[in-house]
């Protein structure tokens, strides 16, 4: 499958509770992934408020979005849930990218 940047928007987005979230992306690929271990650093810990974590939607440019002010970009979620590398899509599109 050849990988366009537009594969990578939220669809859906549905909290399972404990840091984790269902997704569905806009090609098609779904499943759900843990994000307990950002939980209480940084800024994710916001998400130690009640009810935080599971006020997630969908954000305008299809990213993860909470109310409490984090918000995290479809292709990070994308390869968490796949276990692809980031060079791997990209090298399917025949360009190459950089990744911090």
């Amino acid at each position: 499958m050849m990988w366009r940047e537009d594969d990578m928007r939220i669809k859906t987005v549905r909290p399972l509770g404990r840091y984790r979230l269902e997704l569905e992306f806009s090609d098609g690929t779904s499943g759900r992934v843990d994000l307990g271990h950002l939980a209480g650093s940084g800024v994710f810990a916001a998400w130690e408020a009640p009810g935080a974590f599971e006020d997630v939607s969908v954000g305008s440019g299809g990213e993860a979005s909470w109310n409490c002010g984090v918000d995290l970009c479809a292709d990070a979620l994308y390869l968490r849930l796949t276990g692809k590398r980031a060079e791997d899509l990209f090298a399917a599109q025949g360009t190459e990218h950089r990744v911090a």
